[in-house]
């Protein structure tokens, strides 16, 4: 169990193993949209998105935003979750209100699960159908790709409350 950094309360190992889990489950729909970028429809029939000074950019920087707010999980089983990190201008040093971590990773939480969520159901082929894609090599490595990410809502929620929890407690 690690620690935070008010009152030291101990961060149970499995919300530990949950915000580390949450950008690995992200990584392969990622790495899934990157192709996009250069104009390969990787079986779907889609054609490309438009020109490369526009698909690169986008499709990249999309798979970046996705880990950056996957990443911030971590803020709610650490101690920059619960007092912000000394090097912030202004507010570096001051406790950080729960309600100002909650209603953020709560939000997300429940937008992950409720844009991600049918997706991952279409995956294990309940409601949307995925069966208009050219390969089944590819069909089936898009639904490897797509089922963990149905995942990161809930994690969110569950880790979300946990934070709660455990601030009440100090």
């Amino acid at each position: 169990m690690t620690t935070t950094a008010v009152q030291a309360l101990p961060v149970p190992r499995w919300a530990e193993r949950a915000a580390h889990a949450i950008p690995l489950l992200l990584l392969p729909q990622c790495l899934w949209r990157l192709p996009f970028a250069f104009g390969y429809d990787m079986g779907t029939g889609t054609g490309s998105i438009g020109s490369l000074w526009i698909s690169v950019p986008y499709i990249f920087g999309l798979s970046l935003v996705t880990e950056a707010l996957a990443l911030l999980s971590f803020g709610l089983v650490r101690g920059w979750g619960e007092v912000v990190p000394r090097w912030v201008p202004l507010l570096g040093g001051r406790r950080v209100r729960p309600v100002a971590a909650l209603v953020p990773a709560v939000l997300g939480g429940l937008g992950a699960t409720v844009l991600f969520g049918p997706f991952t159901l279409g995956a294990l082929g309940v409601g949307f159908s995925f069966d208009d894609m050219d390969n089944g090599a590819l069909e089936l490595l898009f639904r490897v790709c797509v089922l963990p990410v149905g995942l990161w809502g809930p994690l969110v929620l569950a880790l979300a409350a946990h934070y709660c929890v455990r601030r009440r407690r100090s």
